[in-house]
């Protein structure tokens, strides 16, 4: 057969069909105006086609430029349809950026509420996007991390152990992706910027003692707040289920917390006193979206609200703190035993295996000590 025998006037010309122009090189048209490139190869003794491109976006000239390379590529061994398959699943470099959202969707079941909240990826945007987001997710070594993490590392430890715990994920997400990353390079960081020093910080609480003054203090408010901080001390919720409580929670006298309010991904039944029901009956409103404790602006109470009206009141206590309060009033002025105060408190009892065998939530026993608590409160 003619090599080169097609040129660009002929090719032009020619209607539908295939048109050889040697070594194995075709022109497939399909119209007069379109068609396309392929090269017969015989691969471990079996003939195959290999496209080479659209006509006429491949002029003549690179149609027979790519045939040879493939013809090269046969010779020295290598399958170039093979070889390009390769190249086109071959996954494209990510940024840190890209490679911490992808991390993050492949994590999201996984994830309380989907991860709607935000905290996963906090650290993330806070401290590790800003400085290395357009990096190139394979450049990252120990010491990039070490510029991202040394200004975080003893001044904030449990925001630097967050970030660095999710960037090792992220690490791990990439490489299964295929890049070429390096997965000790959190572990090389760390011996580089050695241990941290961190004093662990408790939430500030309530001496117990203080509580029903405190309480009584509140009843005094008519602040929606002062709500919220009375119903969050009756249940010794987290600040996080009574901001976006809703009144189609409220089950007579049961409050009903589905899975993905709770902390333990379970569902939390908590019982109410007659006390936590008149507070209830205080906050009555016309929401649109039944909340109980609804802002003046119409949404759930912000995260800091709570908080800021016990600091404008003088209290170094936080309202989280307010479940240690109740926690160490338990333990020391009651009989209540271990699984039942915390229980109370919306804690997973015992290991996995113990807890598929003892599926009672204790809900009696729980009413009790709820009952004490809420007479130790206002009897006080």
């Amino acid at each position: 057969m003619k090599r080169h025998a097609l040129t660009f006037m002929e090719a032009k010309k020619f209607g539908p069909g295939k048109y050889a122009d040697g070594e194995g090189l075709w022109l497939v048209k399909s119209t007069p105006e379109a068609g396309k490139w392929m090269v017969r190869l015989v691969v471990s003794g079996k003939r195959r086609e290999m496209g080479l491109g659209r006509w006429p976006d491949v002029s003549i000239a690179e149609a027979r430029e790519r045939a040879a390379t493939a013809r090269r590529q046969l010779r020295d061994g290598v399958d170039p349809i093979a070889e390009r398959a390769k190249e086109k699943f071959k996954p494209k470099r990510l940024t840190v950026a890209e490679a911490i959202e992808g991390c993050f969707k492949a994590r999201q079941a996984e994830l309380k509420n989907d991860g709607h909240a935000g905290r996963w990826m906090s650290p993330l945007t806070v401290h590790v996007i800003p400085k290395i987001g357009l990096t190139p997710i394979e450049d990252v070594d120990q010491h990039v991390l070490c510029s991202v993490f040394e200004p975080i590392w003893h001044e904030k430890p449990d925001a630097a152990r967050k970030a660095m715990n999710r960037v090792n994920l992220t690490l791990k997400h990439a490489a299964a992706l295929g890049l070429d990353v390096d997965l000790q390079a959190v572990m090389k960081m760390r011996a580089l910027l050695g241990k941290r020093r961190h004093e662990v910080k408790h939430i500030p609480s309530l001496p117990y003692k203080d509580a029903p003054a405190f309480y009584r203090m509140l009843c005094e408010k008519e602040f929606v707040t002062a709500l919220a901080l009375r119903f969050l001390m009756l249940t010794v919720a987290r600040t996080s289920e009574v901001r976006f409580a809703t009144f189609d929670e409220i089950d007579n006298d049961v409050w009903y917390l589905a899975p993905k309010r709770t902390k333990t991904g379970r569902e939390h039944r908590v019982p109410l006193t007659d006390e936590a029901l008149a507070v209830l009956e205080l906050a009555q409103n016309d929401h649109p979206d039944r909340l109980i404790f609804p802002s003046p602006t119409g949404g759930p109470l912000s995260d800091a609200a709570m908080a800021a009206f016990m600091k404008r009141e003088g209290f170094s206590a936080r309202p989280h703190g307010l479940r240690a309060t109740f926690r160490t009033w338990a333990e020391n002025e009651t009989d209540a035993d271990w699984e039942t105060k915390e229980a109370t408190l919306g804690h997973s009892i015992g290991n996995q295996v113990e807890r598929a065998y003892q599926r009672s939530d204790l809900l009696a026993k729980r009413t009790t000590l709820l009952s004490e608590w809420c007479d130790f409160l206002i009897s006080h």
